[in-house]
């Protein structure tokens, strides 16, 4: 073949013309302007790739509040771990959210974090040197395990106050009751628990077991064997809190049972109006951590006409920036 003959078939494949796209034309922002955070924030709609979908979950959760719907909070305990903790309680104490679902240890540090702090360490960190010197890692956050020793003094009191409760009226104490009881108990402003208690938002716990919180429940049944925690009715009101909704949505930072037991519910309703996704999970094991909104309309856990997203990326960079201009600015 001649390399003009060449030329002409590798032109006409190349240089094919296009069809014109209608839509927003990428760009980002501009700092001859200087710096304006909240022109920054607006700018990620027209930056493209996960800036564009944090701006588009920004505009779902202000459809949310403006149209008064009920607000679903769920996160994992490694986001109260860290100081997403004192947004969490903003938004409780202020009766931002209406229900919240968190993991044994979204309970049990947001208590143990009112009896001292936790510490910015490294990720890189020494396991078998922090061993040593009772220091625990999540992340680059340490904690002390001293934390833990006087969180085991203060539950191991509430778990016998109940117990005899219990003995006494033969009432079983639901896991949510447990941890509005805690932020009774701990009395400390600054606890998602106590503010929970005070405003009477349920925070559910399905894994409640797991973590320091299962471990003193596991010590405490040695003791009284006969104790009972009722995690059956806490799952018919979680269930329940879905009927009679004119319009619910989730906001769900991580995986596992707390985006699962969200969405879960929704399905009784045939799904959430609403759904705002932000973890790092993907979708190719076939997990219900890293599937995406799609696959929860395929079950009627999101209605096919929700608006949703799923942002990819690290939460405690992305929830501040849409609380900052969602639930603040209402």
């Amino acid at each position: 073949m001649k390399t003009s003959e060449k030329e002409k078939i590798a032109r006409k494949n190349i240089l094919r013309k296009g069809r014109s796209i209608d839509g927003i034309s990428i760009k980002g922002y501009d700092f001859d302007k200087g710096v304006d955070y909240g022109e920054i924030i607006k700018s990620f709609s027209s930056t493209g790739f996960q800036a564009s979908l944090l701006d588009r979950a920004i505009e779902i959760t202000n459809k949310m509040i403006e149209n008064k719907a009920f607000i679903y909070l769920g996160y994992t305990s490694n986001m109260v771990s860290s100081g997403l903790r004192d947004i969490f309680r903003y938004l409780v104490k202020n009766k931002k959210i209406n229900l919240v679902v968190t993991t044994a240890g979204g309970i049990e540090e947001d208590i143990i974090k009112c009896m001292g702090d936790f510490v910015l360490g490294e990720f890189n960190a020494s396991g078998s040197v922090l061993r040593k010197k009772g220091i625990n890692r999540i992340g680059n956050v340490f904690i002390s395990n001293s934390r833990y020793v006087e969180f085991e003094s203060f539950f191991q009191k509430l778990l016998e106050e109940l117990y005899q409760e219990q003995k006494k009226t033969g009432k079983v104490i639901t896991a949510s009751e447990l941890v509005w009881k805690l932020g009774e108990k701990i009395g400390d402003e600054r606890s998602i628990c106590y503010w929970a208690w005070k405003n009477k938002i349920k925070i559910f716990c399905p894994a409640i077991t797991d973590g320091a919180l299962g471990d003193n429940i596991w010590f405490f049944k040695y003791k009284h064997p006969d104790f009972i925690l009722d995690l059956a009715e806490d799952i018919k009101q979680m269930n329940d809190s879905v009927f009679g909704l004119k319009k619910s949505g989730a906001i769900l930072l991580g995986s596992g049972v707390v985006k699962h037991q969200i969405l879960n519910a929704n399905m009784f309703r045939n799904g959430l109006d609403y759904a705002v996704y932000i973890n790092n999970s993907q979708e190719f094991d076939g997990s219900d951590a890293g599937a995406l909104p799609e696959e929860a309309i395929s079950w009627g856990k999101i209605t096919p006409k929700a608006e949703n997203v799923k942002v990819f990326g690290d939460a405690t960079i992305l929830f501040p920036l849409l609380v900052a201009e969602s639930f603040a600015k209402h």
